[in-house]
């Protein structure tokens, strides 16, 4: 069903509540309230007063570090889907490596990284137009940081993430060492059974198969869940199911599958930018 839906994506361009294109504006602000480093946010937003029900989607880049360049990937999807956009920049030289990034700086001293989202909605949300939540968007090593984030942070305001593409996962397992697993972490069981209940949509490129991509890992650990990034995404979605099977909770995790992309930040977030517009539209319909 999934692939049939994102399929459709080219079809059903209607827009949700737009101005002109050319009216959306693109910027950057310094985020700072909050316990880590100032974050550069580089962002996508309707004028003052149009469109002030867009909905929000908070953008996480990839190894690059490059939010900007991954912000100017949603700028036409902005525009016909009417949304918000806002990705914050995890420098290099504050968060250094995957171990701070990706993985949070779970583990280490100082504030994580997981940490900014709330306030960084917060900040959005003191910007203007009418916000209850927010979508989350991740690829690649942004998708790590995503998955990763509704384990370790409290995301009340939270409606629906998206982990597209990501090289490999923690998996719900406390018999194995983070950061393969839950083990000598602080996540206890509920803390585990909550995750796997949380609305996470782990989105797989189905070209995204190349097993010696520049940027995938090639621990034993990372092996073990699949030859590819495809492959370690089914891997890692299973495993949850089982484990939510195993501990009597309801499974809230769903699987996307894009057909014709590889390893592409651009074309994961066209699937999302749609499926996002989708769920906005119902909520909107639901309240009224």
């Amino acid at each position: 069903m999934m692939r049939y839906l994102i399929s459709l994506i080219v079809l059903l361009t209607t827009p949700f509540g737009l101005a002109r294109a050319e009216d959306w504006q693109a910027g950057q602000f310094v985020f700072s309230d909050w316990a880590g480093p100032p974050l550069r946010v580089f962002y996508l937003e309707p004028p003052a007063g149009l469109s002030p029900d867009a909905p929000v989607v908070i953008v996480m880049h990839g190894v690059n570090r490059n939010a900007d360049d991954y912000r100017d990937n949603w700028r036409d999807l902005a525009h016909r889907y009417g949304l918000r956009v806002y990705a914050p920049e995890f420098s290099a030289a504050d968060f250094p490596g995957a171990a701070l990034y990706n993985l949070g700086g779970v583990g280490r001293d100082g504030p994580s990284a997981y940490a900014a989202l709330e306030p960084l909605f917060s900040a959005i949300a003191q910007r203007g137009g009418e916000a209850d939540g927010y979508y989350l968007f991740g690829h690649s090593a942004g998708a790590q940081y995503v998955h990763r984030a509704l384990l370790f942070e409290d995301l009340p305001h939270l409606i629906t993430a998206y982990s597209a593409n990501a090289g490999w996962y923690t998996l719900p397992d406390p018999n194995q060492a983070w950061p393969y697993g839950t083990g000598g972490t602080w996540a206890s069981e509920d803390d585990i059974g909550r995750w796997v209940g949380m609305p996470l949509t782990i989105l797989l490129g189905e070209r995204d198969i190349d097993p010696r991509h520049q940027h995938l890992r090639h621990t034993p650990e990372a092996e073990a869940q699949g030859p590819h990034r495809y492959a370690r995404g089914v891997y890692f979605a299973n495993a949850a199911r089982v484990r939510a099977e195993e501990l009597g909770v309801t499974y809230g995790w769903r699987v996307g599958s894009v057909p014709d992309v590889a390893h592409d930040n651009a074309g994961m977030a066209e699937a999302a930018a749609w499926m996002i517009s989708i769920e906005a539209r119902e909520r909107a319909e639901d309240v009224d």
